[in-house]
């Protein structure tokens, strides 16, 4: 009896999708410290996971690719004024490679299976902006194989963020130095190219990464849990922006990352989902589809 009442209890709480990656730190640690979550359950995933936990009503509402929202829209509603998004540099979203992006047409490209939408926002900027076409594999590589695995691949989020301070610090590599009109990053070895930098340069718009979105037939019988949690989400957003310095001690990457780092990256990011941000998404939208990508 006492594992149907556990089980019955854990139906009743709101499912919420926690993605461990550096740039929701601010939020989920603000939900965990200033909220009242005793009827909320973090479900811990990568988004790719989430995405797919999402669909299928495992969690009930999640940060979530992009792509997720626009391949199932008619499922989804997206909760207001919220999103992860950067106008230019986002710094945890690159393509590492060993040639310019010019010279890459024909050749295979590795990206992470964590994200869907990085990997759409490649192929839109290497056939849209370059007039390249790569064959893009799945693989997931350790950062210490990174310079010898493959002559391109895309990193996201921590990943990315590790990967960049490890070629901008470790010798032999050289310090980095900007890339002038082509919008990267080099070293000797590997050109870095930052993905929302060069939407940004080819488009003049924010790029929206994820959006909060929820299943439309599925939290009907916890309107009053979510309600509640758009309020905390709205409060956990506000105090996030006003306490980056108390909460970047906190972040499990601040042993790679210095305090002001992160809260420089933290600062490059927009949380907000605004005209703007919206003009940026269908403009995705309207290349992902011209791509066959949704």
């Amino acid at each position: 009896m006492q594992l149907v009442a556990d089980k019955y209890m854990a139906d009743q709480k709101l499912r919420i999708g926690r993605i461990p990656y550096a740039n929701l730190f601010p939020i989920f640690y603000i939900l965990a410290n200033e909220c009242d979550c005793s009827g909320y359950e973090f479900v811990e995933g990568v988004p790719s996971a989430l995405n797919y936990m999402l669909r299928i009503g495992e969690v009930d509402i999640s940060p979530s690719s992009s792509i997720e929202y626009m391949r199932h829209s008619d499922e989804y509603a997206i909760v207001e004024d919220h999103s992860i998004s950067s106008m230019g540099s986002v710094g945890s979203i690159i393509l590492l490679s060993g040639k310019p992006i010019e010279e890459l047409n024909g050749r295979p490209v590795f990206t992470s299976s964590q994200s869907e939408t990085s990997v759409a926002l490649l192929r839109i900027i290497f056939e849209r902006f370059y007039k390249v076409k790569c064959d893009l594999k799945t693989a997931d590589i350790h950062l210490d194989s990174l310079l010898s695995a493959a002559e391109a691949y895309l990193l996201i989020g921590d990943d990315a963020l590790k990967a960049k301070k490890i070629l901008m610090s470790n010798p032999p590599i050289p310090p980095l130095v900007k890339g002038g009109e082509g919008g990267f990053l080099k070293t000797e070895l590997t050109y870095i190219y930052d993905l929302g930098e060069l939407w940004h340069k080819h488009t003049g718009l924010p790029f929206t990464y994820a959006l909060w979105i929820y299943k439309k037939d599925c939290c009907k019988e916890k309107t009053e849990l979510m309600r509640r949690f758009k309020s905390d989400l709205n409060k956990a957003k506000k105090l996030a922006l006003e306490n980056f310095k108390i909460i970047a001690p906190e972040s499990p990457l601040k042993g790679i990352l210095t305090e002001n780092e992160l809260i420089a990256y933290w600062e490059n990011i927009s949380y907000d989902f605004g005209d703007e941000h919206k003009k940026g998404f269908e403009l995705f939208r309207k290349f992902s589809e011209e791509l066959g990508l949704i």
